[in-house]
Protein backbone atom coordinates (compact mmCIF):
# COMPACT_ATOMS: atom_id res chain seq x y z
CA UNK A 1 0.00 0.00 0.00
CA UNK A 2 1.37 3.35 -0.82
CA UNK A 3 1.30 6.24 1.67
CA UNK A 4 -1.67 8.33 1.52
CA UNK A 5 -3.44 5.34 -0.21
CA UNK A 6 -7.23 4.67 0.57
CA UNK A 7 -8.87 1.75 2.55
CA UNK A 8 -12.27 0.37 2.43
CA UNK A 9 -13.89 2.47 5.02
CA UNK A 10 -12.12 5.86 3.71
CA UNK A 11 -9.77 6.08 5.64
CA UNK A 12 -5.99 7.29 4.50
CA UNK A 13 -3.28 4.67 5.78
CA UNK A 14 0.22 6.21 6.16
CA UNK A 15 2.61 3.87 5.34
CA UNK A 16 6.13 3.38 7.55
CA UNK A 17 4.83 7.03 9.07
CA UNK A 18 6.23 7.87 12.42
CA UNK A 19 3.60 10.38 12.87
CA UNK A 20 0.75 9.72 15.29
CA UNK A 21 -2.79 8.37 13.81
CA UNK A 22 -4.54 10.47 11.66
CA UNK A 23 -6.86 12.57 13.04
CA UNK A 24 -10.68 11.92 12.84
CA UNK A 25 -11.89 13.92 9.79
CA UNK A 26 -15.37 14.39 10.65
CA UNK A 27 -17.54 17.20 8.72
CA UNK A 28 -17.00 19.67 11.48
CA UNK A 29 -13.36 19.12 11.57
CA UNK A 30 -13.39 19.33 8.23
CA UNK A 31 -15.13 22.90 7.92
CA UNK A 32 -12.69 23.90 10.67
CA UNK A 33 -10.10 22.87 7.97
CA UNK A 34 -11.68 24.62 5.33
CA UNK A 35 -12.02 27.68 7.43
CA UNK A 36 -8.68 28.06 8.33
CA UNK A 37 -7.12 27.31 4.87
CA UNK A 38 -9.04 30.19 3.77
CA UNK A 39 -7.54 32.40 6.90
CA UNK A 40 -5.08 31.18 8.73
CA UNK A 41 -5.23 33.93 11.43
CA UNK A 42 -8.75 33.42 11.88
CA UNK A 43 -9.86 33.47 15.92
CA UNK A 44 -11.29 30.03 17.09
CA UNK A 45 -14.42 32.20 19.00
CA UNK A 46 -15.81 33.33 14.96
CA UNK A 47 -15.01 29.39 14.08
CA UNK A 48 -16.49 27.64 16.50
CA UNK A 49 -19.37 30.28 16.01
CA UNK A 50 -19.26 29.01 12.77
CA UNK A 51 -19.19 24.98 12.68
CA UNK A 52 -21.41 25.18 15.94
CA UNK A 53 -19.29 23.73 18.54
CA UNK A 54 -17.21 25.21 21.57
CA UNK A 55 -14.19 27.45 21.30
CA UNK A 56 -12.23 24.95 23.60
CA UNK A 57 -13.69 21.96 20.94
CA UNK A 58 -11.94 23.66 17.94
CA UNK A 59 -8.56 24.44 19.81
CA UNK A 60 -8.43 20.66 20.48
CA UNK A 61 -9.40 19.89 17.13
CA UNK A 62 -7.26 22.02 15.34
CA UNK A 63 -4.30 21.21 18.11
CA UNK A 64 -4.85 17.20 17.06
CA UNK A 65 -5.00 17.73 13.70
CA UNK A 66 -1.69 19.83 13.64
CA UNK A 67 0.42 16.90 16.16
CA UNK A 68 -1.02 14.52 13.58
CA UNK A 69 0.55 16.46 10.75
CA UNK A 70 -2.80 17.31 8.61
CA UNK A 71 -2.52 20.71 8.94
CA UNK A 72 0.46 23.34 9.24
CA UNK A 73 -1.30 26.80 10.27
CA UNK A 74 2.02 29.09 8.95
CA UNK A 75 3.00 32.45 6.54
CA UNK A 76 2.82 31.25 3.09
CA UNK A 77 5.52 33.50 1.15
CA UNK A 78 6.27 34.63 -1.97
CA UNK A 79 10.29 33.60 -1.76
CA UNK A 80 11.32 36.02 -4.66
CA UNK A 81 9.52 38.86 -2.64
CA UNK A 82 11.48 38.14 0.30
CA UNK A 83 15.28 38.75 -0.86
CA UNK A 84 15.13 35.02 -2.39
CA UNK A 85 16.57 36.08 -5.76
CA UNK A 86 16.38 32.38 -6.52
CA UNK A 87 13.92 29.39 -6.84
CA UNK A 88 13.71 26.28 -8.89
CA UNK A 89 11.85 23.21 -8.98
CA UNK A 90 14.92 20.46 -9.54
CA UNK A 91 13.70 16.85 -11.35
CA UNK A 92 15.77 14.10 -10.48
CA UNK A 93 15.99 10.67 -12.34
CA UNK A 94 17.01 8.16 -9.89
CA UNK A 95 17.89 4.45 -9.83
CA UNK A 96 14.74 2.66 -8.68
CA UNK A 97 15.90 1.17 -5.36
CA UNK A 98 17.42 4.47 -4.19
CA UNK A 99 14.49 6.69 -4.50
CA UNK A 100 13.65 6.86 -1.24
CA UNK A 101 17.32 7.21 0.19
CA UNK A 102 17.60 10.15 -2.20
CA UNK A 103 14.41 11.67 -1.04
CA UNK A 104 15.53 11.34 2.53
CA UNK A 105 19.01 13.09 1.56
CA UNK A 106 17.40 15.77 -0.26
CA UNK A 107 15.30 16.70 3.25
CA UNK A 108 18.02 17.11 4.91
CA UNK A 109 18.93 20.14 2.91
CA UNK A 110 17.86 23.03 4.58
CA UNK A 111 17.40 24.83 0.82
CA UNK A 112 14.98 22.30 -0.31
CA UNK A 113 11.85 22.92 0.77
CA UNK A 114 9.17 20.59 -0.66
CA UNK A 115 10.63 16.97 -2.08
CA UNK A 116 8.18 14.48 -3.97
CA UNK A 117 8.34 10.97 -5.12
CA UNK A 118 6.63 11.23 -8.87
CA UNK A 119 5.35 8.77 -11.55
CA UNK A 120 6.56 10.31 -15.16
CA UNK A 121 9.66 11.58 -16.74
CA UNK A 122 11.48 12.13 -12.77
CA UNK A 123 11.26 9.88 -9.97
CA UNK A 124 11.76 12.82 -7.63
CA UNK A 125 10.95 16.52 -7.95
CA UNK A 126 12.54 19.12 -5.19
CA UNK A 127 11.75 22.50 -4.81
CA UNK A 128 14.90 24.77 -4.08
CA UNK A 129 15.46 28.23 -2.82
CA UNK A 130 18.75 30.12 -3.21
CA UNK A 131 20.09 33.56 -2.72
CA UNK A 132 21.80 34.34 -5.71
CA UNK A 133 22.68 31.96 -8.98
CA UNK A 134 25.87 31.29 -7.24
CA UNK A 135 23.74 29.93 -4.17
CA UNK A 136 21.59 27.93 -6.81
CA UNK A 137 24.83 26.23 -8.50
CA UNK A 138 26.03 25.50 -5.21
CA UNK A 139 22.95 23.62 -3.85
CA UNK A 140 22.64 21.76 -7.14
CA UNK A 141 25.81 20.93 -6.82
CA UNK A 142 25.04 19.22 -3.74
CA UNK A 143 22.30 17.20 -4.92
CA UNK A 144 23.95 15.93 -8.25
CA UNK A 145 26.83 13.56 -6.53
CA UNK A 146 24.32 12.07 -3.78
CA UNK A 147 24.05 8.30 -4.30
CA UNK A 148 21.93 6.92 -6.62
CA UNK A 149 20.98 10.17 -8.88
CA UNK A 150 21.14 9.69 -12.69
CA UNK A 151 20.66 13.13 -13.86
CA UNK A 152 19.10 16.13 -12.84
CA UNK A 153 16.94 18.97 -14.55
CA UNK A 154 16.24 22.04 -13.12
CA UNK A 155 13.69 24.33 -13.89
CA UNK A 156 14.59 28.29 -12.98
CA UNK A 157 11.29 30.38 -11.58
CA UNK A 158 10.95 33.54 -13.03
CA UNK A 159 7.67 34.65 -11.54
CA UNK A 160 5.55 33.67 -8.90
CA UNK A 161 1.79 33.55 -10.82
CA UNK A 162 -0.26 31.43 -8.29
CA UNK A 163 0.16 29.82 -5.24
CA UNK A 164 -2.78 28.62 -3.03
CA UNK A 165 -3.32 26.25 -0.58
CA UNK A 166 -7.74 26.41 -0.30
CA UNK A 167 -8.32 23.30 -1.96
CA UNK A 168 -10.70 22.19 0.59
CA UNK A 169 -11.25 18.48 1.84
CA UNK A 170 -12.66 15.74 0.70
Amino acid sequence: MIKGERVSEGRSVPRHSTRPPQAVLDPATKSIIGLLQRDGRRPYSEIAEVVGLPEEDVVERVRRLTEAGVIQITAVTDPLQLGFARQAMVGLRVEHDEVKAVAAALAEIHEVVYVVLTAGGFELIAEVIGNSDAHLLEIVARIKPLPGVTSLHTFLYLELEKQVYTWGTR
